[in-house]
């Protein structure tokens, strides 16, 4: 039996146990509501675990530890600012989320629970939020299209376009009928797989090349600054602007709506304790992990004969050099399991903003039974439209993933937070400060460090956008509202109690 074989196998089995659970989902579910937020009843272990998966994406097992490869520990500052923006979101934004969207008219998507807590009667909030889900998840979903496809390539020098179509559909097969309660269920397998994967691979590298003395002195010779975390260790201007723009990816957190309605999905506001303890654990090993494939990386193929052509491809490499063609095969599965977790999670919040947010908002006296049609239409439309973008990928994938990330995190992140702990915010308020933010970000990207001199991050700028604009906005149109206020006690004090019966 050939290597590829053993390597198709496991993919096979991989393939199969994802449609599997995707099978059990829809059997589950029996509404649209089941089908956009799985009838709010994840427990805290799946909560936790599939926000991750669905949060950390092709990025994770490509994008990341290319990163560190090619520039050095200066890049782990994104490592560190999300999980300090992970486990804030958890803390704060993820009890009170859930809380909050049930008091507000049960609300299941972000879009509708920003109009019912901000009592918004044009509409315009709710549009517009659901017409900037659509467009940056566009972009976000052809980004891990475009890893599936440059993974066939190093896996098994199939062609670009073949990858494309076969995560296209697989993931498209268990969303497409299993819904929110689906995507989230495979995120657990997919999540555990990723996290041993990052955790084996750097490990069997390091006894590959000697050991642990020897892989810090094969680093030392290739570029001593590279297990710096100040890079060239001079602190430079472009060294801090550079620091900035990493850990500025944690701010991003507080406005991804795929990771955040995993909060509201929960089956209680306790649920977020246990959850965050649990999705935080995972996620510093899975960091870790993909980070030290990255600087370790770098001395495997310094010290071996191994050969490699682009950096974001050094986990799947290492691993064909390291590991039994079996274990390659499910080492290329976490990878896969990587972007579909993202894929499908992207994909139900789309359906979810097109249906509930769009197209009802019109008026339109629809069944349970063709809302849930519409869903799934939905789904179909949009993977679509991003494997169309997918086609021909002029960027790396961080480049990708870092734009939509950016526009989440501007656009909703500052709305979320003051939505959830500011009396004052209004209705005029949120959606102009949602504008601001998408607009800056789209315009920084573009010409944002021919104008500044400094490559920043565009979620910077776009996240205090955001928060300005809204503020100013918002004191400039506030009008007391006894019933907005008792929701927001109402809110408040239900975590309260929560949190009383936790302890």
């Amino acid at each position: 039996m050939s290597d590829q074989a053993y390597e198709i196998a496991a993919l096979v089995v991989y393939f199969a146990a994802m449609i599997g659970i995707g099978y059990y989902a829809y059997r589950q579910t029996g509404n649209h509501e089941d089908y956009m937020l799985g009838g709010r009843k994840l427990p805290p272990w799946t909560a936790a675990l599939s926000a991750g998966a669905s949060d950390m994406s092709g990025w994770l097992m490509m994008g990341l530890p290319g990163a560190i490869y090619a520039a050095g520990l200066v890049e782990a500052w994104i490592a560190i600012g999300l999980t300090i923006g992970a486990y804030l979101n958890w803390l704060f934004v993820a009890p009170r989320l859930r809380s909050y969207t049930e008091v507000a008219k049960n609300s299941i998507t972000i879009p509708s629970f920003l109009e019912n807590r901000l009592h918004d009667t044009s509409r315009a909030l709710r549009v517009a939020s659901g017409a900037i889900i659509l467009v940056f998840f566009t972009f976000y979903v052809s980004s891990m299209l475009v890893a599936g496809g440059q993974f066939f390539v190093i896996a098994f020098d199939g062609p670009y376009l073949g990858g494309v179509l076969l995560v296209a559909i697989v993931t498209l097969a268990y969303t497409l009928f299993g819904g929110f309660l689906g995507a989230s269920l495979t995120d657990v397998v997919q999540g555990l797989m990723m996290m041993f994967a990052l955790l084996v691979v750097p490990v069997i590298a390091i006894s590959a090349v000697g050991g642990l003395d020897e892989t810090t002195a094969a680093i030392r010779e290739v570029d001593p600054n590279h297990l710096s975390l100040l890079g060239d260790a001079t602190l430079s201007a472009t060294t801090v602007v550079g620091i900035i723009s990493a850990a500025a990816w944690g701010l991003g957190y507080f406005g991804q709506p795929h990771i955040i309605v995993r909060f509201m999905a929960m089956r209680d506001a306790a649920a977020a304790g246990p959850a965050r303890r649990i999705g935080i654990g995972w996620m510093v090993l899975s960091l870790i992990g993909a980070v030290a494939c990255g600087i370790i990386g770098v001395a495997f193929f310094t010290r071996t004969a191994a050969t490699l052509d682009d950096p974001e491809l050094v986990v799947l490499a290492m691993a064909q050099d390291l590991l039994h063609p079996v274990l390659v095969g499910f080492v290329f599965a976490a990878v896969l399991a990587a972007i579909m977790s993202t894929v499908s999670s992207q994909l139900i919040v789309s359906s979810s903003a097109f249906v509930e947010d769009l197209y009802k908002v019109f008026g339109r006296d629809t069944s349970e039974r063709a809302l849930l049609t519409l869903g799934r239409v939905c789904v179909l439309a949009v993977a679509v439209i991003a494997g169309l973008l997918a086609l021909n990928p002029n960027n790396t994938i961080l480049d990708l993933v870092a734009f939509a990330w950016a526009g989440f995190g501007a656009s909703f992140g500052p709305a979320i937070i003051l939505s959830l702990f500011w009396r004052k915010l209004t209705n005029w308020g949120a959606l102009a400060g949602m504008v601001a933010g998408a607009v800056v970000v789209f315009a920084w990207d573009a010409y944002g460090e021919a104008i500044s001199g400094v490559d920043l991050y565009e979620i910077v700028p776009g996240f205090i956008a955001n928060l300005v604009v809204a503020a100013v906005v918002s004191r400039m149109t506030y009008v007391p509202n006894a019933e907005m206020e008792r929701e927001f006690d109402t809110a408040v004090e239900v975590v309260g109690r929560k949190k009383v019966a936790a302890a």
